[in-house]
């Protein structure tokens, strides 16, 4: 008797994958629910990657940078001009100061104004910029310097709308991982209503197994090997269509748009391989205690 019982056992689990139905819905939906999954959970990846390097560009761009701007009449504006000069000069921390020309003001301006903008009749202040270098400038200062030196001169170090663009990009990023974390819930869920209707569907199949001798952790095996390779070949599919999909936005190199680079790039392609193996890892998860679940309530 135990020899039949070991030899039924053997030829149990060369057939356990049968158990399970090779197509049908429930194989379908697991398939399609890994792959669309996957397919969102590239572009999830890619905001929440880019939003960051986004905000650390900002942030460490415009930290460095800074702008006295000078209103001044027109008698009067080359003379503060050059006393500003002087006082950056002796400012610690300033790396560079420069005056914009004409052309550098009619770029800053075209993108607002159109390229026919008459520069000489307006009365534009004159920009400054200034670069700084790691140690910074004290800001405080520099204004009170400015006060003194030049009254229509007016210190910028770009904090008040710096700050909420990093700001939001960091929320960008939050929302990112936030969506990440939701697929991976709605996947766990997804599979696990198809487990259940497998394992309903094949309830009679499942009795006829133990009556048999077969074990529950062999018909819970053969389910959760089934569901896992089905959401790693579905993940696979989504994971290289996002990835060609992912691959058709701007690039970092496109200057012109505001949210170019906003694609994965450089190492930040090794993160798709491990989706494939994450959906498997919760496929995993999801049939196992589903099985044991509805394994029991069998009983």
């Amino acid at each position: 008797m135990d020899f039949k019982r070991w030899n039924l056992q053997a030829v149990l689990e060369t057939t356990g994958d049968k158990v399970v139905p090779p197509s049908g819905y429930t194989a379908r939906l697991t398939l399609f629910t890994s792959a669309a999954m996957a397919f969102l959970a590239v572009f999830a990846l890619a905001l929440s990657l880019a939003t960051g390097r986004l905000a650390d560009r900002w942030s460490s761009e415009l930290s460095r940078t800074a702008t006295v701007r000078i209103s001044a009449p027109a008698g009067q504006l080359a003379a503060q001009t050059a006393a500003v000069l002087a006082v950056l000069k002796t400012t610690p921390g300033v790396k560079n100061a420069r005056v914009l020309d004409e052309a550098d003001e009619r770029a800053l301006l075209e993108p607002w104004f159109g390229k026919n903008l008459p520069l000489d009749t307006l009365p534009i202040p004159k920009l400054i910029e200034i670069l700084q270098n790691e140690d910074g400038i004290d800001a405080d200062g520099l204004r009170l310097r400015l006060q003194g030196e030049a009254p229509g001169a007016i210190f910028d170090d770009h904090t008040r709308w710096r700050q909420p663009l990093v700001t939001a990009a960091s929320r960008l990023r939050t929302l990112g991982l936030v969506a990440i974390v939701l697929i991976i819930v709605t996947t766990g869920a997804m599979i696990t209503l198809a487990a259940n209707s497998a394992l309903a569907a094949n309830s009679k199949v499942i009795r006829v197994l133990r009556l048999v001798g077969a074990r529950d952790v062999f018909v819970a095996r053969a389910f959760v090997r089934q569901f896992t390779l089905r959401a790693f070949v579905g993940a696979l599919v989504g994971a290289l269509l996002g990835g060609l999909s992912n691959a058709a936005l701007p690039s970092a190199a496109d200057t012109s748009g505001f949210l170019s680079g906003m694609g994965l790039q450089g190492t930040d392609w090794l993160w798709l391989m491990l989706i494939p193996f994450l959906a498997a890892l919760v496929a995993f998860a999801a049939t196992r205690a589903a099985a044991f679940r509805t394994l029991k309530e069998m009983t």
